[in-house]
C-alpha cells in the first residue's frame, strides 16, 4: 500500500502544492510559477486524489492547510530543502545543512515564555533552524503522534489520549505579577491586593489554567474586579494593557521583559498562583540536541 502511494506521487505536483502553501494562495503561486490558475488547481486536485486526502480547506476568502496538508507540507519542505542543498553542492557551493527543530507551542502559552524557552536553541554549538507552530494542544498532540514535531511547549501537561503516549518534562514554575500603565499602577499599588476590588481587569479566556487559577484566587480573597475584556492571545492582551484598558497578569519570570516591551509597571505579585511550564515529547529520553539545550537552559537559567 505504501509503495503504491509513493509510486503515485508526482513530484512536480508536490512542488506546486508546496508553492501554493508557501505563498498562501493559488493566485500568488501561479504568478511565481508562471502558470495559469486552472493548471495549478488541476495539479493540486490530482495530488489530493493520489494521496487520498484533502490538503486544503476554505478559510473565509482564502485557503488553509488541513491537518494532513500541514504534515505533507513539512515533508515537502524537507524534500525541496534537500534539493536546494544538492544543487549548491553540485555547483561547488557546499552549504552546511542546519539541524532542524520542529516545535509546537500551545496557544495558551505566553509568547514571551515561548520565546525565552526556544531562543537558547538558536545559540547552541550546532547550527539549528527552528520551525515553530502554534495550535490547540490536542492538534499538537496529533502532530507529535506522527513524529511531525520534536517537542511541544505548554502551560499544562498532556495526558495519553487515543493511545498516543507522551512524556511531560516539567521545566519550572513561576508566580504571577499584576501589571498596569504607570498611572493605574500607582493608583492600585497601595493596599494591594484588596485594591484590585473593582479595578478594571483584562483576563485570559476561560479555557486556560491561568484563568481558572485567577478566578479561584479572586474568590478566596473576596476580590471582584471589573472585567473589561477576555482575550485569548497573550500578546494581544498585553497590548490592551499597554493602551491602559486595564490591569493584567503575566508570569513573574518575564517581569522585566513585560515592563520594557509594554511600558507598564508592576502593581503587585501573587506568589500563591503558580504558572507551570512543560516540554512534551513522544519519548521519555530526549535525544535531539536542541531539545536538550531548551530543557537545560530552562531549568538552570530561566526558572532557577
Amino acid at each position: 500500500m505504501i509503495a503504491t502511494a509513493m509510486e503515485s506521487i508526482n513530484y512536480r505536483h508536490l512542488f506546486y502544492f508546496w508553492t501554493v502553501a508557501t505563498e498562501g494562495s493559488v493566485s500568488r503561486a501561479c504568478e511565481k510559477l508562471h502558470l495559469a490558475q486552472p493548471t495549478v488547481s488541476g495539479q493540486l486536485q490530482t495530488l489530493e486524489q493520489s494521496l487520498g486526502e484533502k490538503l486544503f480547506q476554505k478559510s473565509g476568502r482564502s485557503i488553509a492547510l488541513t491537518e494532513v496538508g500541514r504534515v505533507v507540507y513539512r515533508y515537502a519542505d524537507e524534500i525541496f530543502s534537500l534539493g536546494r542543498e544538492l544543487a549548491n553542492t553540485v555547483r561547488g557551493r557546499p552549504i552546511g545543512r542546519p539541524l532542524r527543530l520542529f516545535v509546537g507551542v500551545a496557544d495558551a502559552l505566553p509568547k514571551l515564555i515561548a520565546f525565552q524557552l526556544i531562543e537558547p536553541a538558536l545559540h547552541s554549538p550546532d547550527s539549528v533552524q527552528v520551525v515553530v507552530y502554534e495550535d490547540k494542544p490536542e492538534r499538537l498532540l496529533a502532530e507529535m503522534a506522527v513524529h511531525a514535531l520534536d517537542i511541544v511547549l505548554s502551560d499544562i501537561p498532556f495526558s495519553t489520549i487515543g493511545g498516543i503516549r507522551t512524556f511531560n518534562h516539567l521545566l519550572g514554575d513561576s508566580g504571577v505579577s499584576v501589571f498596569a500603565i504607570p498611572e493605574l499602577a500607582k493608583k492600585y499599588r497601595k493596599g494591594f491586593p484588596q485594591s484590585l476590588d473593582g479595578a478594571p481587569f483584562l483576563l485570559p479566556t476561560g479555557n486556560t489554567a491561568l484563568r481558572r487559577s485567577l478566578e479561584q484566587w479572586f474568590e478566596s480573597e473576596k476580590i471582584y474586579p471589573s472585567i473589561r475584556a477576555e482575550i485569548d492571545d497573550s500578546a494581544l492582551l498585553k497590548t490592551f494593557g499597554h493602551a491602559g484598558i486595564g490591569l493584567f497578569v503575566a508570569p513573574t519570570v518575564v517581569e522585566a521583559t513585560v515592563q520594557s516591551q509594554y511600558g507598564v509597571r508592576v502593581v503587585g505579585r501573587i506568589d500563591s498562583i503558580r504558572a507551570q511550564f512543560y516540554a512534551i515529547s513522544a519519548e521519555r529520553k530526549v535525544t535531539h540536541p536542541a531539545v536538550a539545550t531548551i530543557l537545560e537552559n530552562a531549568r538552570k537559567r530561566l526558572f532557577d
